[in-house]
C-alpha cells in the first residue's frame, strides 16, 4: 500500500497498527532476556516498569488531546486524562524496590486505562480493536514478567 494511501474506515492505519504493535514489544522484554541472560532479568524488568509507566502518560497525554480538541473542553475529562500519568508514577514510587509489585500495579493500571478509552466517544471505530491487542500484550507481557521474575 502507498503511503498516505486510503484504508478502509474500520481499519487503523498502517503506520498506527506498526508503532502500536513495537510499542509492545517492549513488555517482552524481561521474558527474552530472563531466556537469554538471566543475570541480566532484574535490570530490564526496571527498565520495563519505567517504560509501562511512560506508556500510561502516553496514553493519558492522547486522552488529553482528544479532550482539548473541543473549543470548550469538558474540564473533569481534561482533569481524569492526568489519571494514568498519575498513575505511573503512583505505581512506581509506592512500590519501589519491589519491581514485580510494580509490574502488576502498571499492569492493573494499562487495563484500567483500556476500560476507559475504549469506551471514548469520537474516536475511528477500528481504535477501540487495536487498543485491546496491545493492550493484551503489553499486559500480558507484564504478567510474564512477573511469573519469570518468581523463579
Amino acid at each position: 500500500m502507498a503511503v498516505g494511501a486510503p484504508v478502509a474506515a474500520d481499519a487503523p492505519p498502517t503506520a498506527v497498527r506498526a508503532w502500536g504493535l513495537l510499542g509492545v514489544a517492549p513488555f517482552w522484554a524481561v521474558p527474552a532476556v530472563a531466556w537469554f541472560a538471566p543475570q541480566a532479568a532484574s535490570v530490564a524488568a526496571a527498565l520495563v516498569a519505567l517504560y509501562a509507566a511512560l506508556i500510561l502518560s502516553f496514553l493519558g497525554g492522547a486522552r488529553w488531546g482528544l479532550a482539548v480538541r473541543d473549543a470548550a473542553p469538558d474540564p473533569v475529562v481534561v482533569g481524569l486524562a492526568m489519571i494514568p500519568t498519575l498513575a505511573g508514577v503512583l505505581v512506581m514510587a509506592l512500590a519501589h524496590g519491589a519491581v514485580r509489585l510494580q509490574l502488576l500495579g502498571l499492569a492493573v493500571a494499562l487495563t484500567l486505562s483500556w476500560a476507559w478509552d475504549v469506551r471514548a466517544q469520537g474516536l475511528p471505530p477500528w481504535y477501540g480493536r487495536l487498543r485491546t491487542v496491545l493492550t493484551v500484550g503489553a499486559v500480558g507481557g507484564l504478567c510474564v514478567s512477573v511469573v519469570v521474575l518468581r523463579g
